[in-house]
């Protein structure tokens, strides 16, 4: 793996013109990383979802622009061609060489791909952006990226626009280090980060692999549309489903169990086996969160509403994300 690209202005979507593989066949999950235990949680999720040959993984580091570099003193013009060989203590750097690691690690990653390291001028900064992209014979891409922006949560945003992901994860941990710094990706960034991306977000906190899907559903089209869409993921990673629908008062609860039986015929036409199906009387927020730690991701729909509406309005969704114990996934 030692093929060197210098200075290409490219993204990191794969080609639509390749009729053997379509854009559209690919699901494409960036994995946000920031050095934290929550972020390697959540690429070992990724890694378990990205086991087939279809499933592609982008794992991402984003510097802001005016962070600094800890190079020594030594001229910027280094950084061309391999990131990883340039020996230097730049941030995001180390973080990315253990996500390289734990991938091989886990076998999603072998020394036998292709390698190419690129890098992409971007005005303001003498670093620019940089990335290794690794593919399989089979098309099959794991893409390191070494981010430049003005702030994490836009540099996350950018690099949606290039590559239109299926799912985004990024840690929710604020815990300090022993050091007293905060890693950049404490709720609130995961929190702008849920708001505004176009497609569906899992935010990471005590993720363990292993316990399941908790599917929210309420009834609706959008509930409908996150069933399947969380069937096709759940199929990936090989993890059981549960469903749950929350009356907001005994009278509704007929409604409520008529929700979770229509979600089990849904995945039982697509052929997904469902655990169990459980029913809750009370506030919808609460009784999603107290439910939710028994598995390892409550998923849920998002309101349908952009991103201005749901940072003023909010929404199940939303409020559940900012409250949950464990990690939560809302579906686009």
């Amino acid at each position: 793996m030692n093929d060197n690209v210098e200075d290409l202005d490219i993204d990191d979507t794969d080609d639509i013109n390749d009729p053997e593989k379509p854009h559209h066949e690919r699901f494409r999950i960036l994995v946000c990383i920031d050095g934290s235990d929550e972020s390697y949680r959540g690429l070992r999720y990724a890694a378990k979802i990205a086991k087939g040959e279809d499933v592609d993984i982008v794992l991402c580091y984003v510097r802001p622009v005016d962070q600094g570099l800890r190079t020594g003193g030594l001229q910027m013009d280094v950084a061309r061609g391999n990131m990883l060989d340039w020996g230097l203590e730049l941030p995001g750097i180390t973080y990315l060489k253990k996500g390289r690691d734990l991938l091989m690690e886990l076998g999603n990653l072998r020394d036998d791909w292709e390698e190419k390291a690129i890098h992409t001028d971007i005005s303001g900064t003498s670093l620019g952006d940089n990335k290794i992209d690794y593919t399989a014979k089979s098309g099959k891409k794991i893409v390191l990226k070494l981010k430049v922006a003005r702030d994490v949560v836009t540099g996350i945003m950018d690099q949606w626009e290039l590559g239109h992901y299926d799912l985004i994860i990024i840690g929710a941990s604020a815990r300090w280090s022993g050091k007293g710094l905060k890693g950049f990706f404490d709720p609130a960034v995961a929190e702008k980060v849920a708001i505004h991306a176009p497609c569906s977000v899992l935010v990471a906190r005590d993720l363990e692999i292993g316990h399941g899907h908790l599917l929210c559903t309420d009834g609706s089209e959008a509930a409908s549309d996150m069933i399947r869409k969380d069937a096709y993921i759940a199929s990936l990673c090989e993890c059981p489903i549960s469903l749950l629908a929350v009356a907001p008062d005994v009278e509704s609860e007929t409604d409520a169990k008529k929700h979770v039986n229509n979600a089990r015929k849904l995945l039982d036409d697509l052929d997904v086996n469902v655990v169990e199906t459980l029913t809750r009387v009370g506030n919808a927020v609460e009784e999603i969160v107290e439910t939710g730690p028994d598995y390892s991701l409550i998923v849920l729909a998002d309101g349908g509403k952009n991103g201005l509406e749901r940072f003023f309005v909010g929404s199940v969704a939303l409020k559940v994300m900012q409250t949950a114990h464990n990690s939560v996934m809302v579906v686009r």
